[in-house]
């Protein structure tokens, strides 16, 4: 709120005064300030939290890769790791592959919004 009341003040023409070519670049420059705030900063605090959750990866944690296939880490190198999808089955993996490093709290969340599809589409199948 205090930034749009400033943006107002300095948007308000002063009075009479024909050389306040100064004021256009200040709100040029708080817009900037506003939108690296509001975007950019925010986004650069998830690829690093993102980052560190990749580089602390161990054998047993479970993941999700950006394509969506769910695994547990079986061996972790220095830019690939490899993933057990089933019983016998690895599949190796680029670490920047690597979309969500699943939790337990993580887990029955994803456990309850599928028990909650299933009801939804058996209720519609009925």
């Amino acid at each position: 709120m205090k930034t749009l009341a400033l943006i107002q003040v300095l948007a308000q023409d002063s009075s009479g005064n024909s050389g306040g070519g100064w004021q256009p670049l200040i709100l040029i420059g708080l817009m900037f300030v506003v939108m690296w705030v509001v975007m950019i900063r925010p986004q650069q605090k998830r690829q690093k939290e993102q980052q560190k959750k990749i580089e602390a990866l161990k054998k047993n944690d479970k993941v999700v890769t950006i394509g969506g296939l769910h695994g547990v880490v079986n061996h972790v190198g220095k830019q690939t790791l490899s993933l057990r999808v089933a019983d016998g089955q690895f599949l190796t993996f680029d670490k920047k592959a690597i979309a969500t490093v699943l939790t337990e709290k993580s887990e029955k969340l994803e456990e309850s919004e599928k028990s909650e599809d299933e009801v939804e589409s058996d209720s519609e199948s009925k």
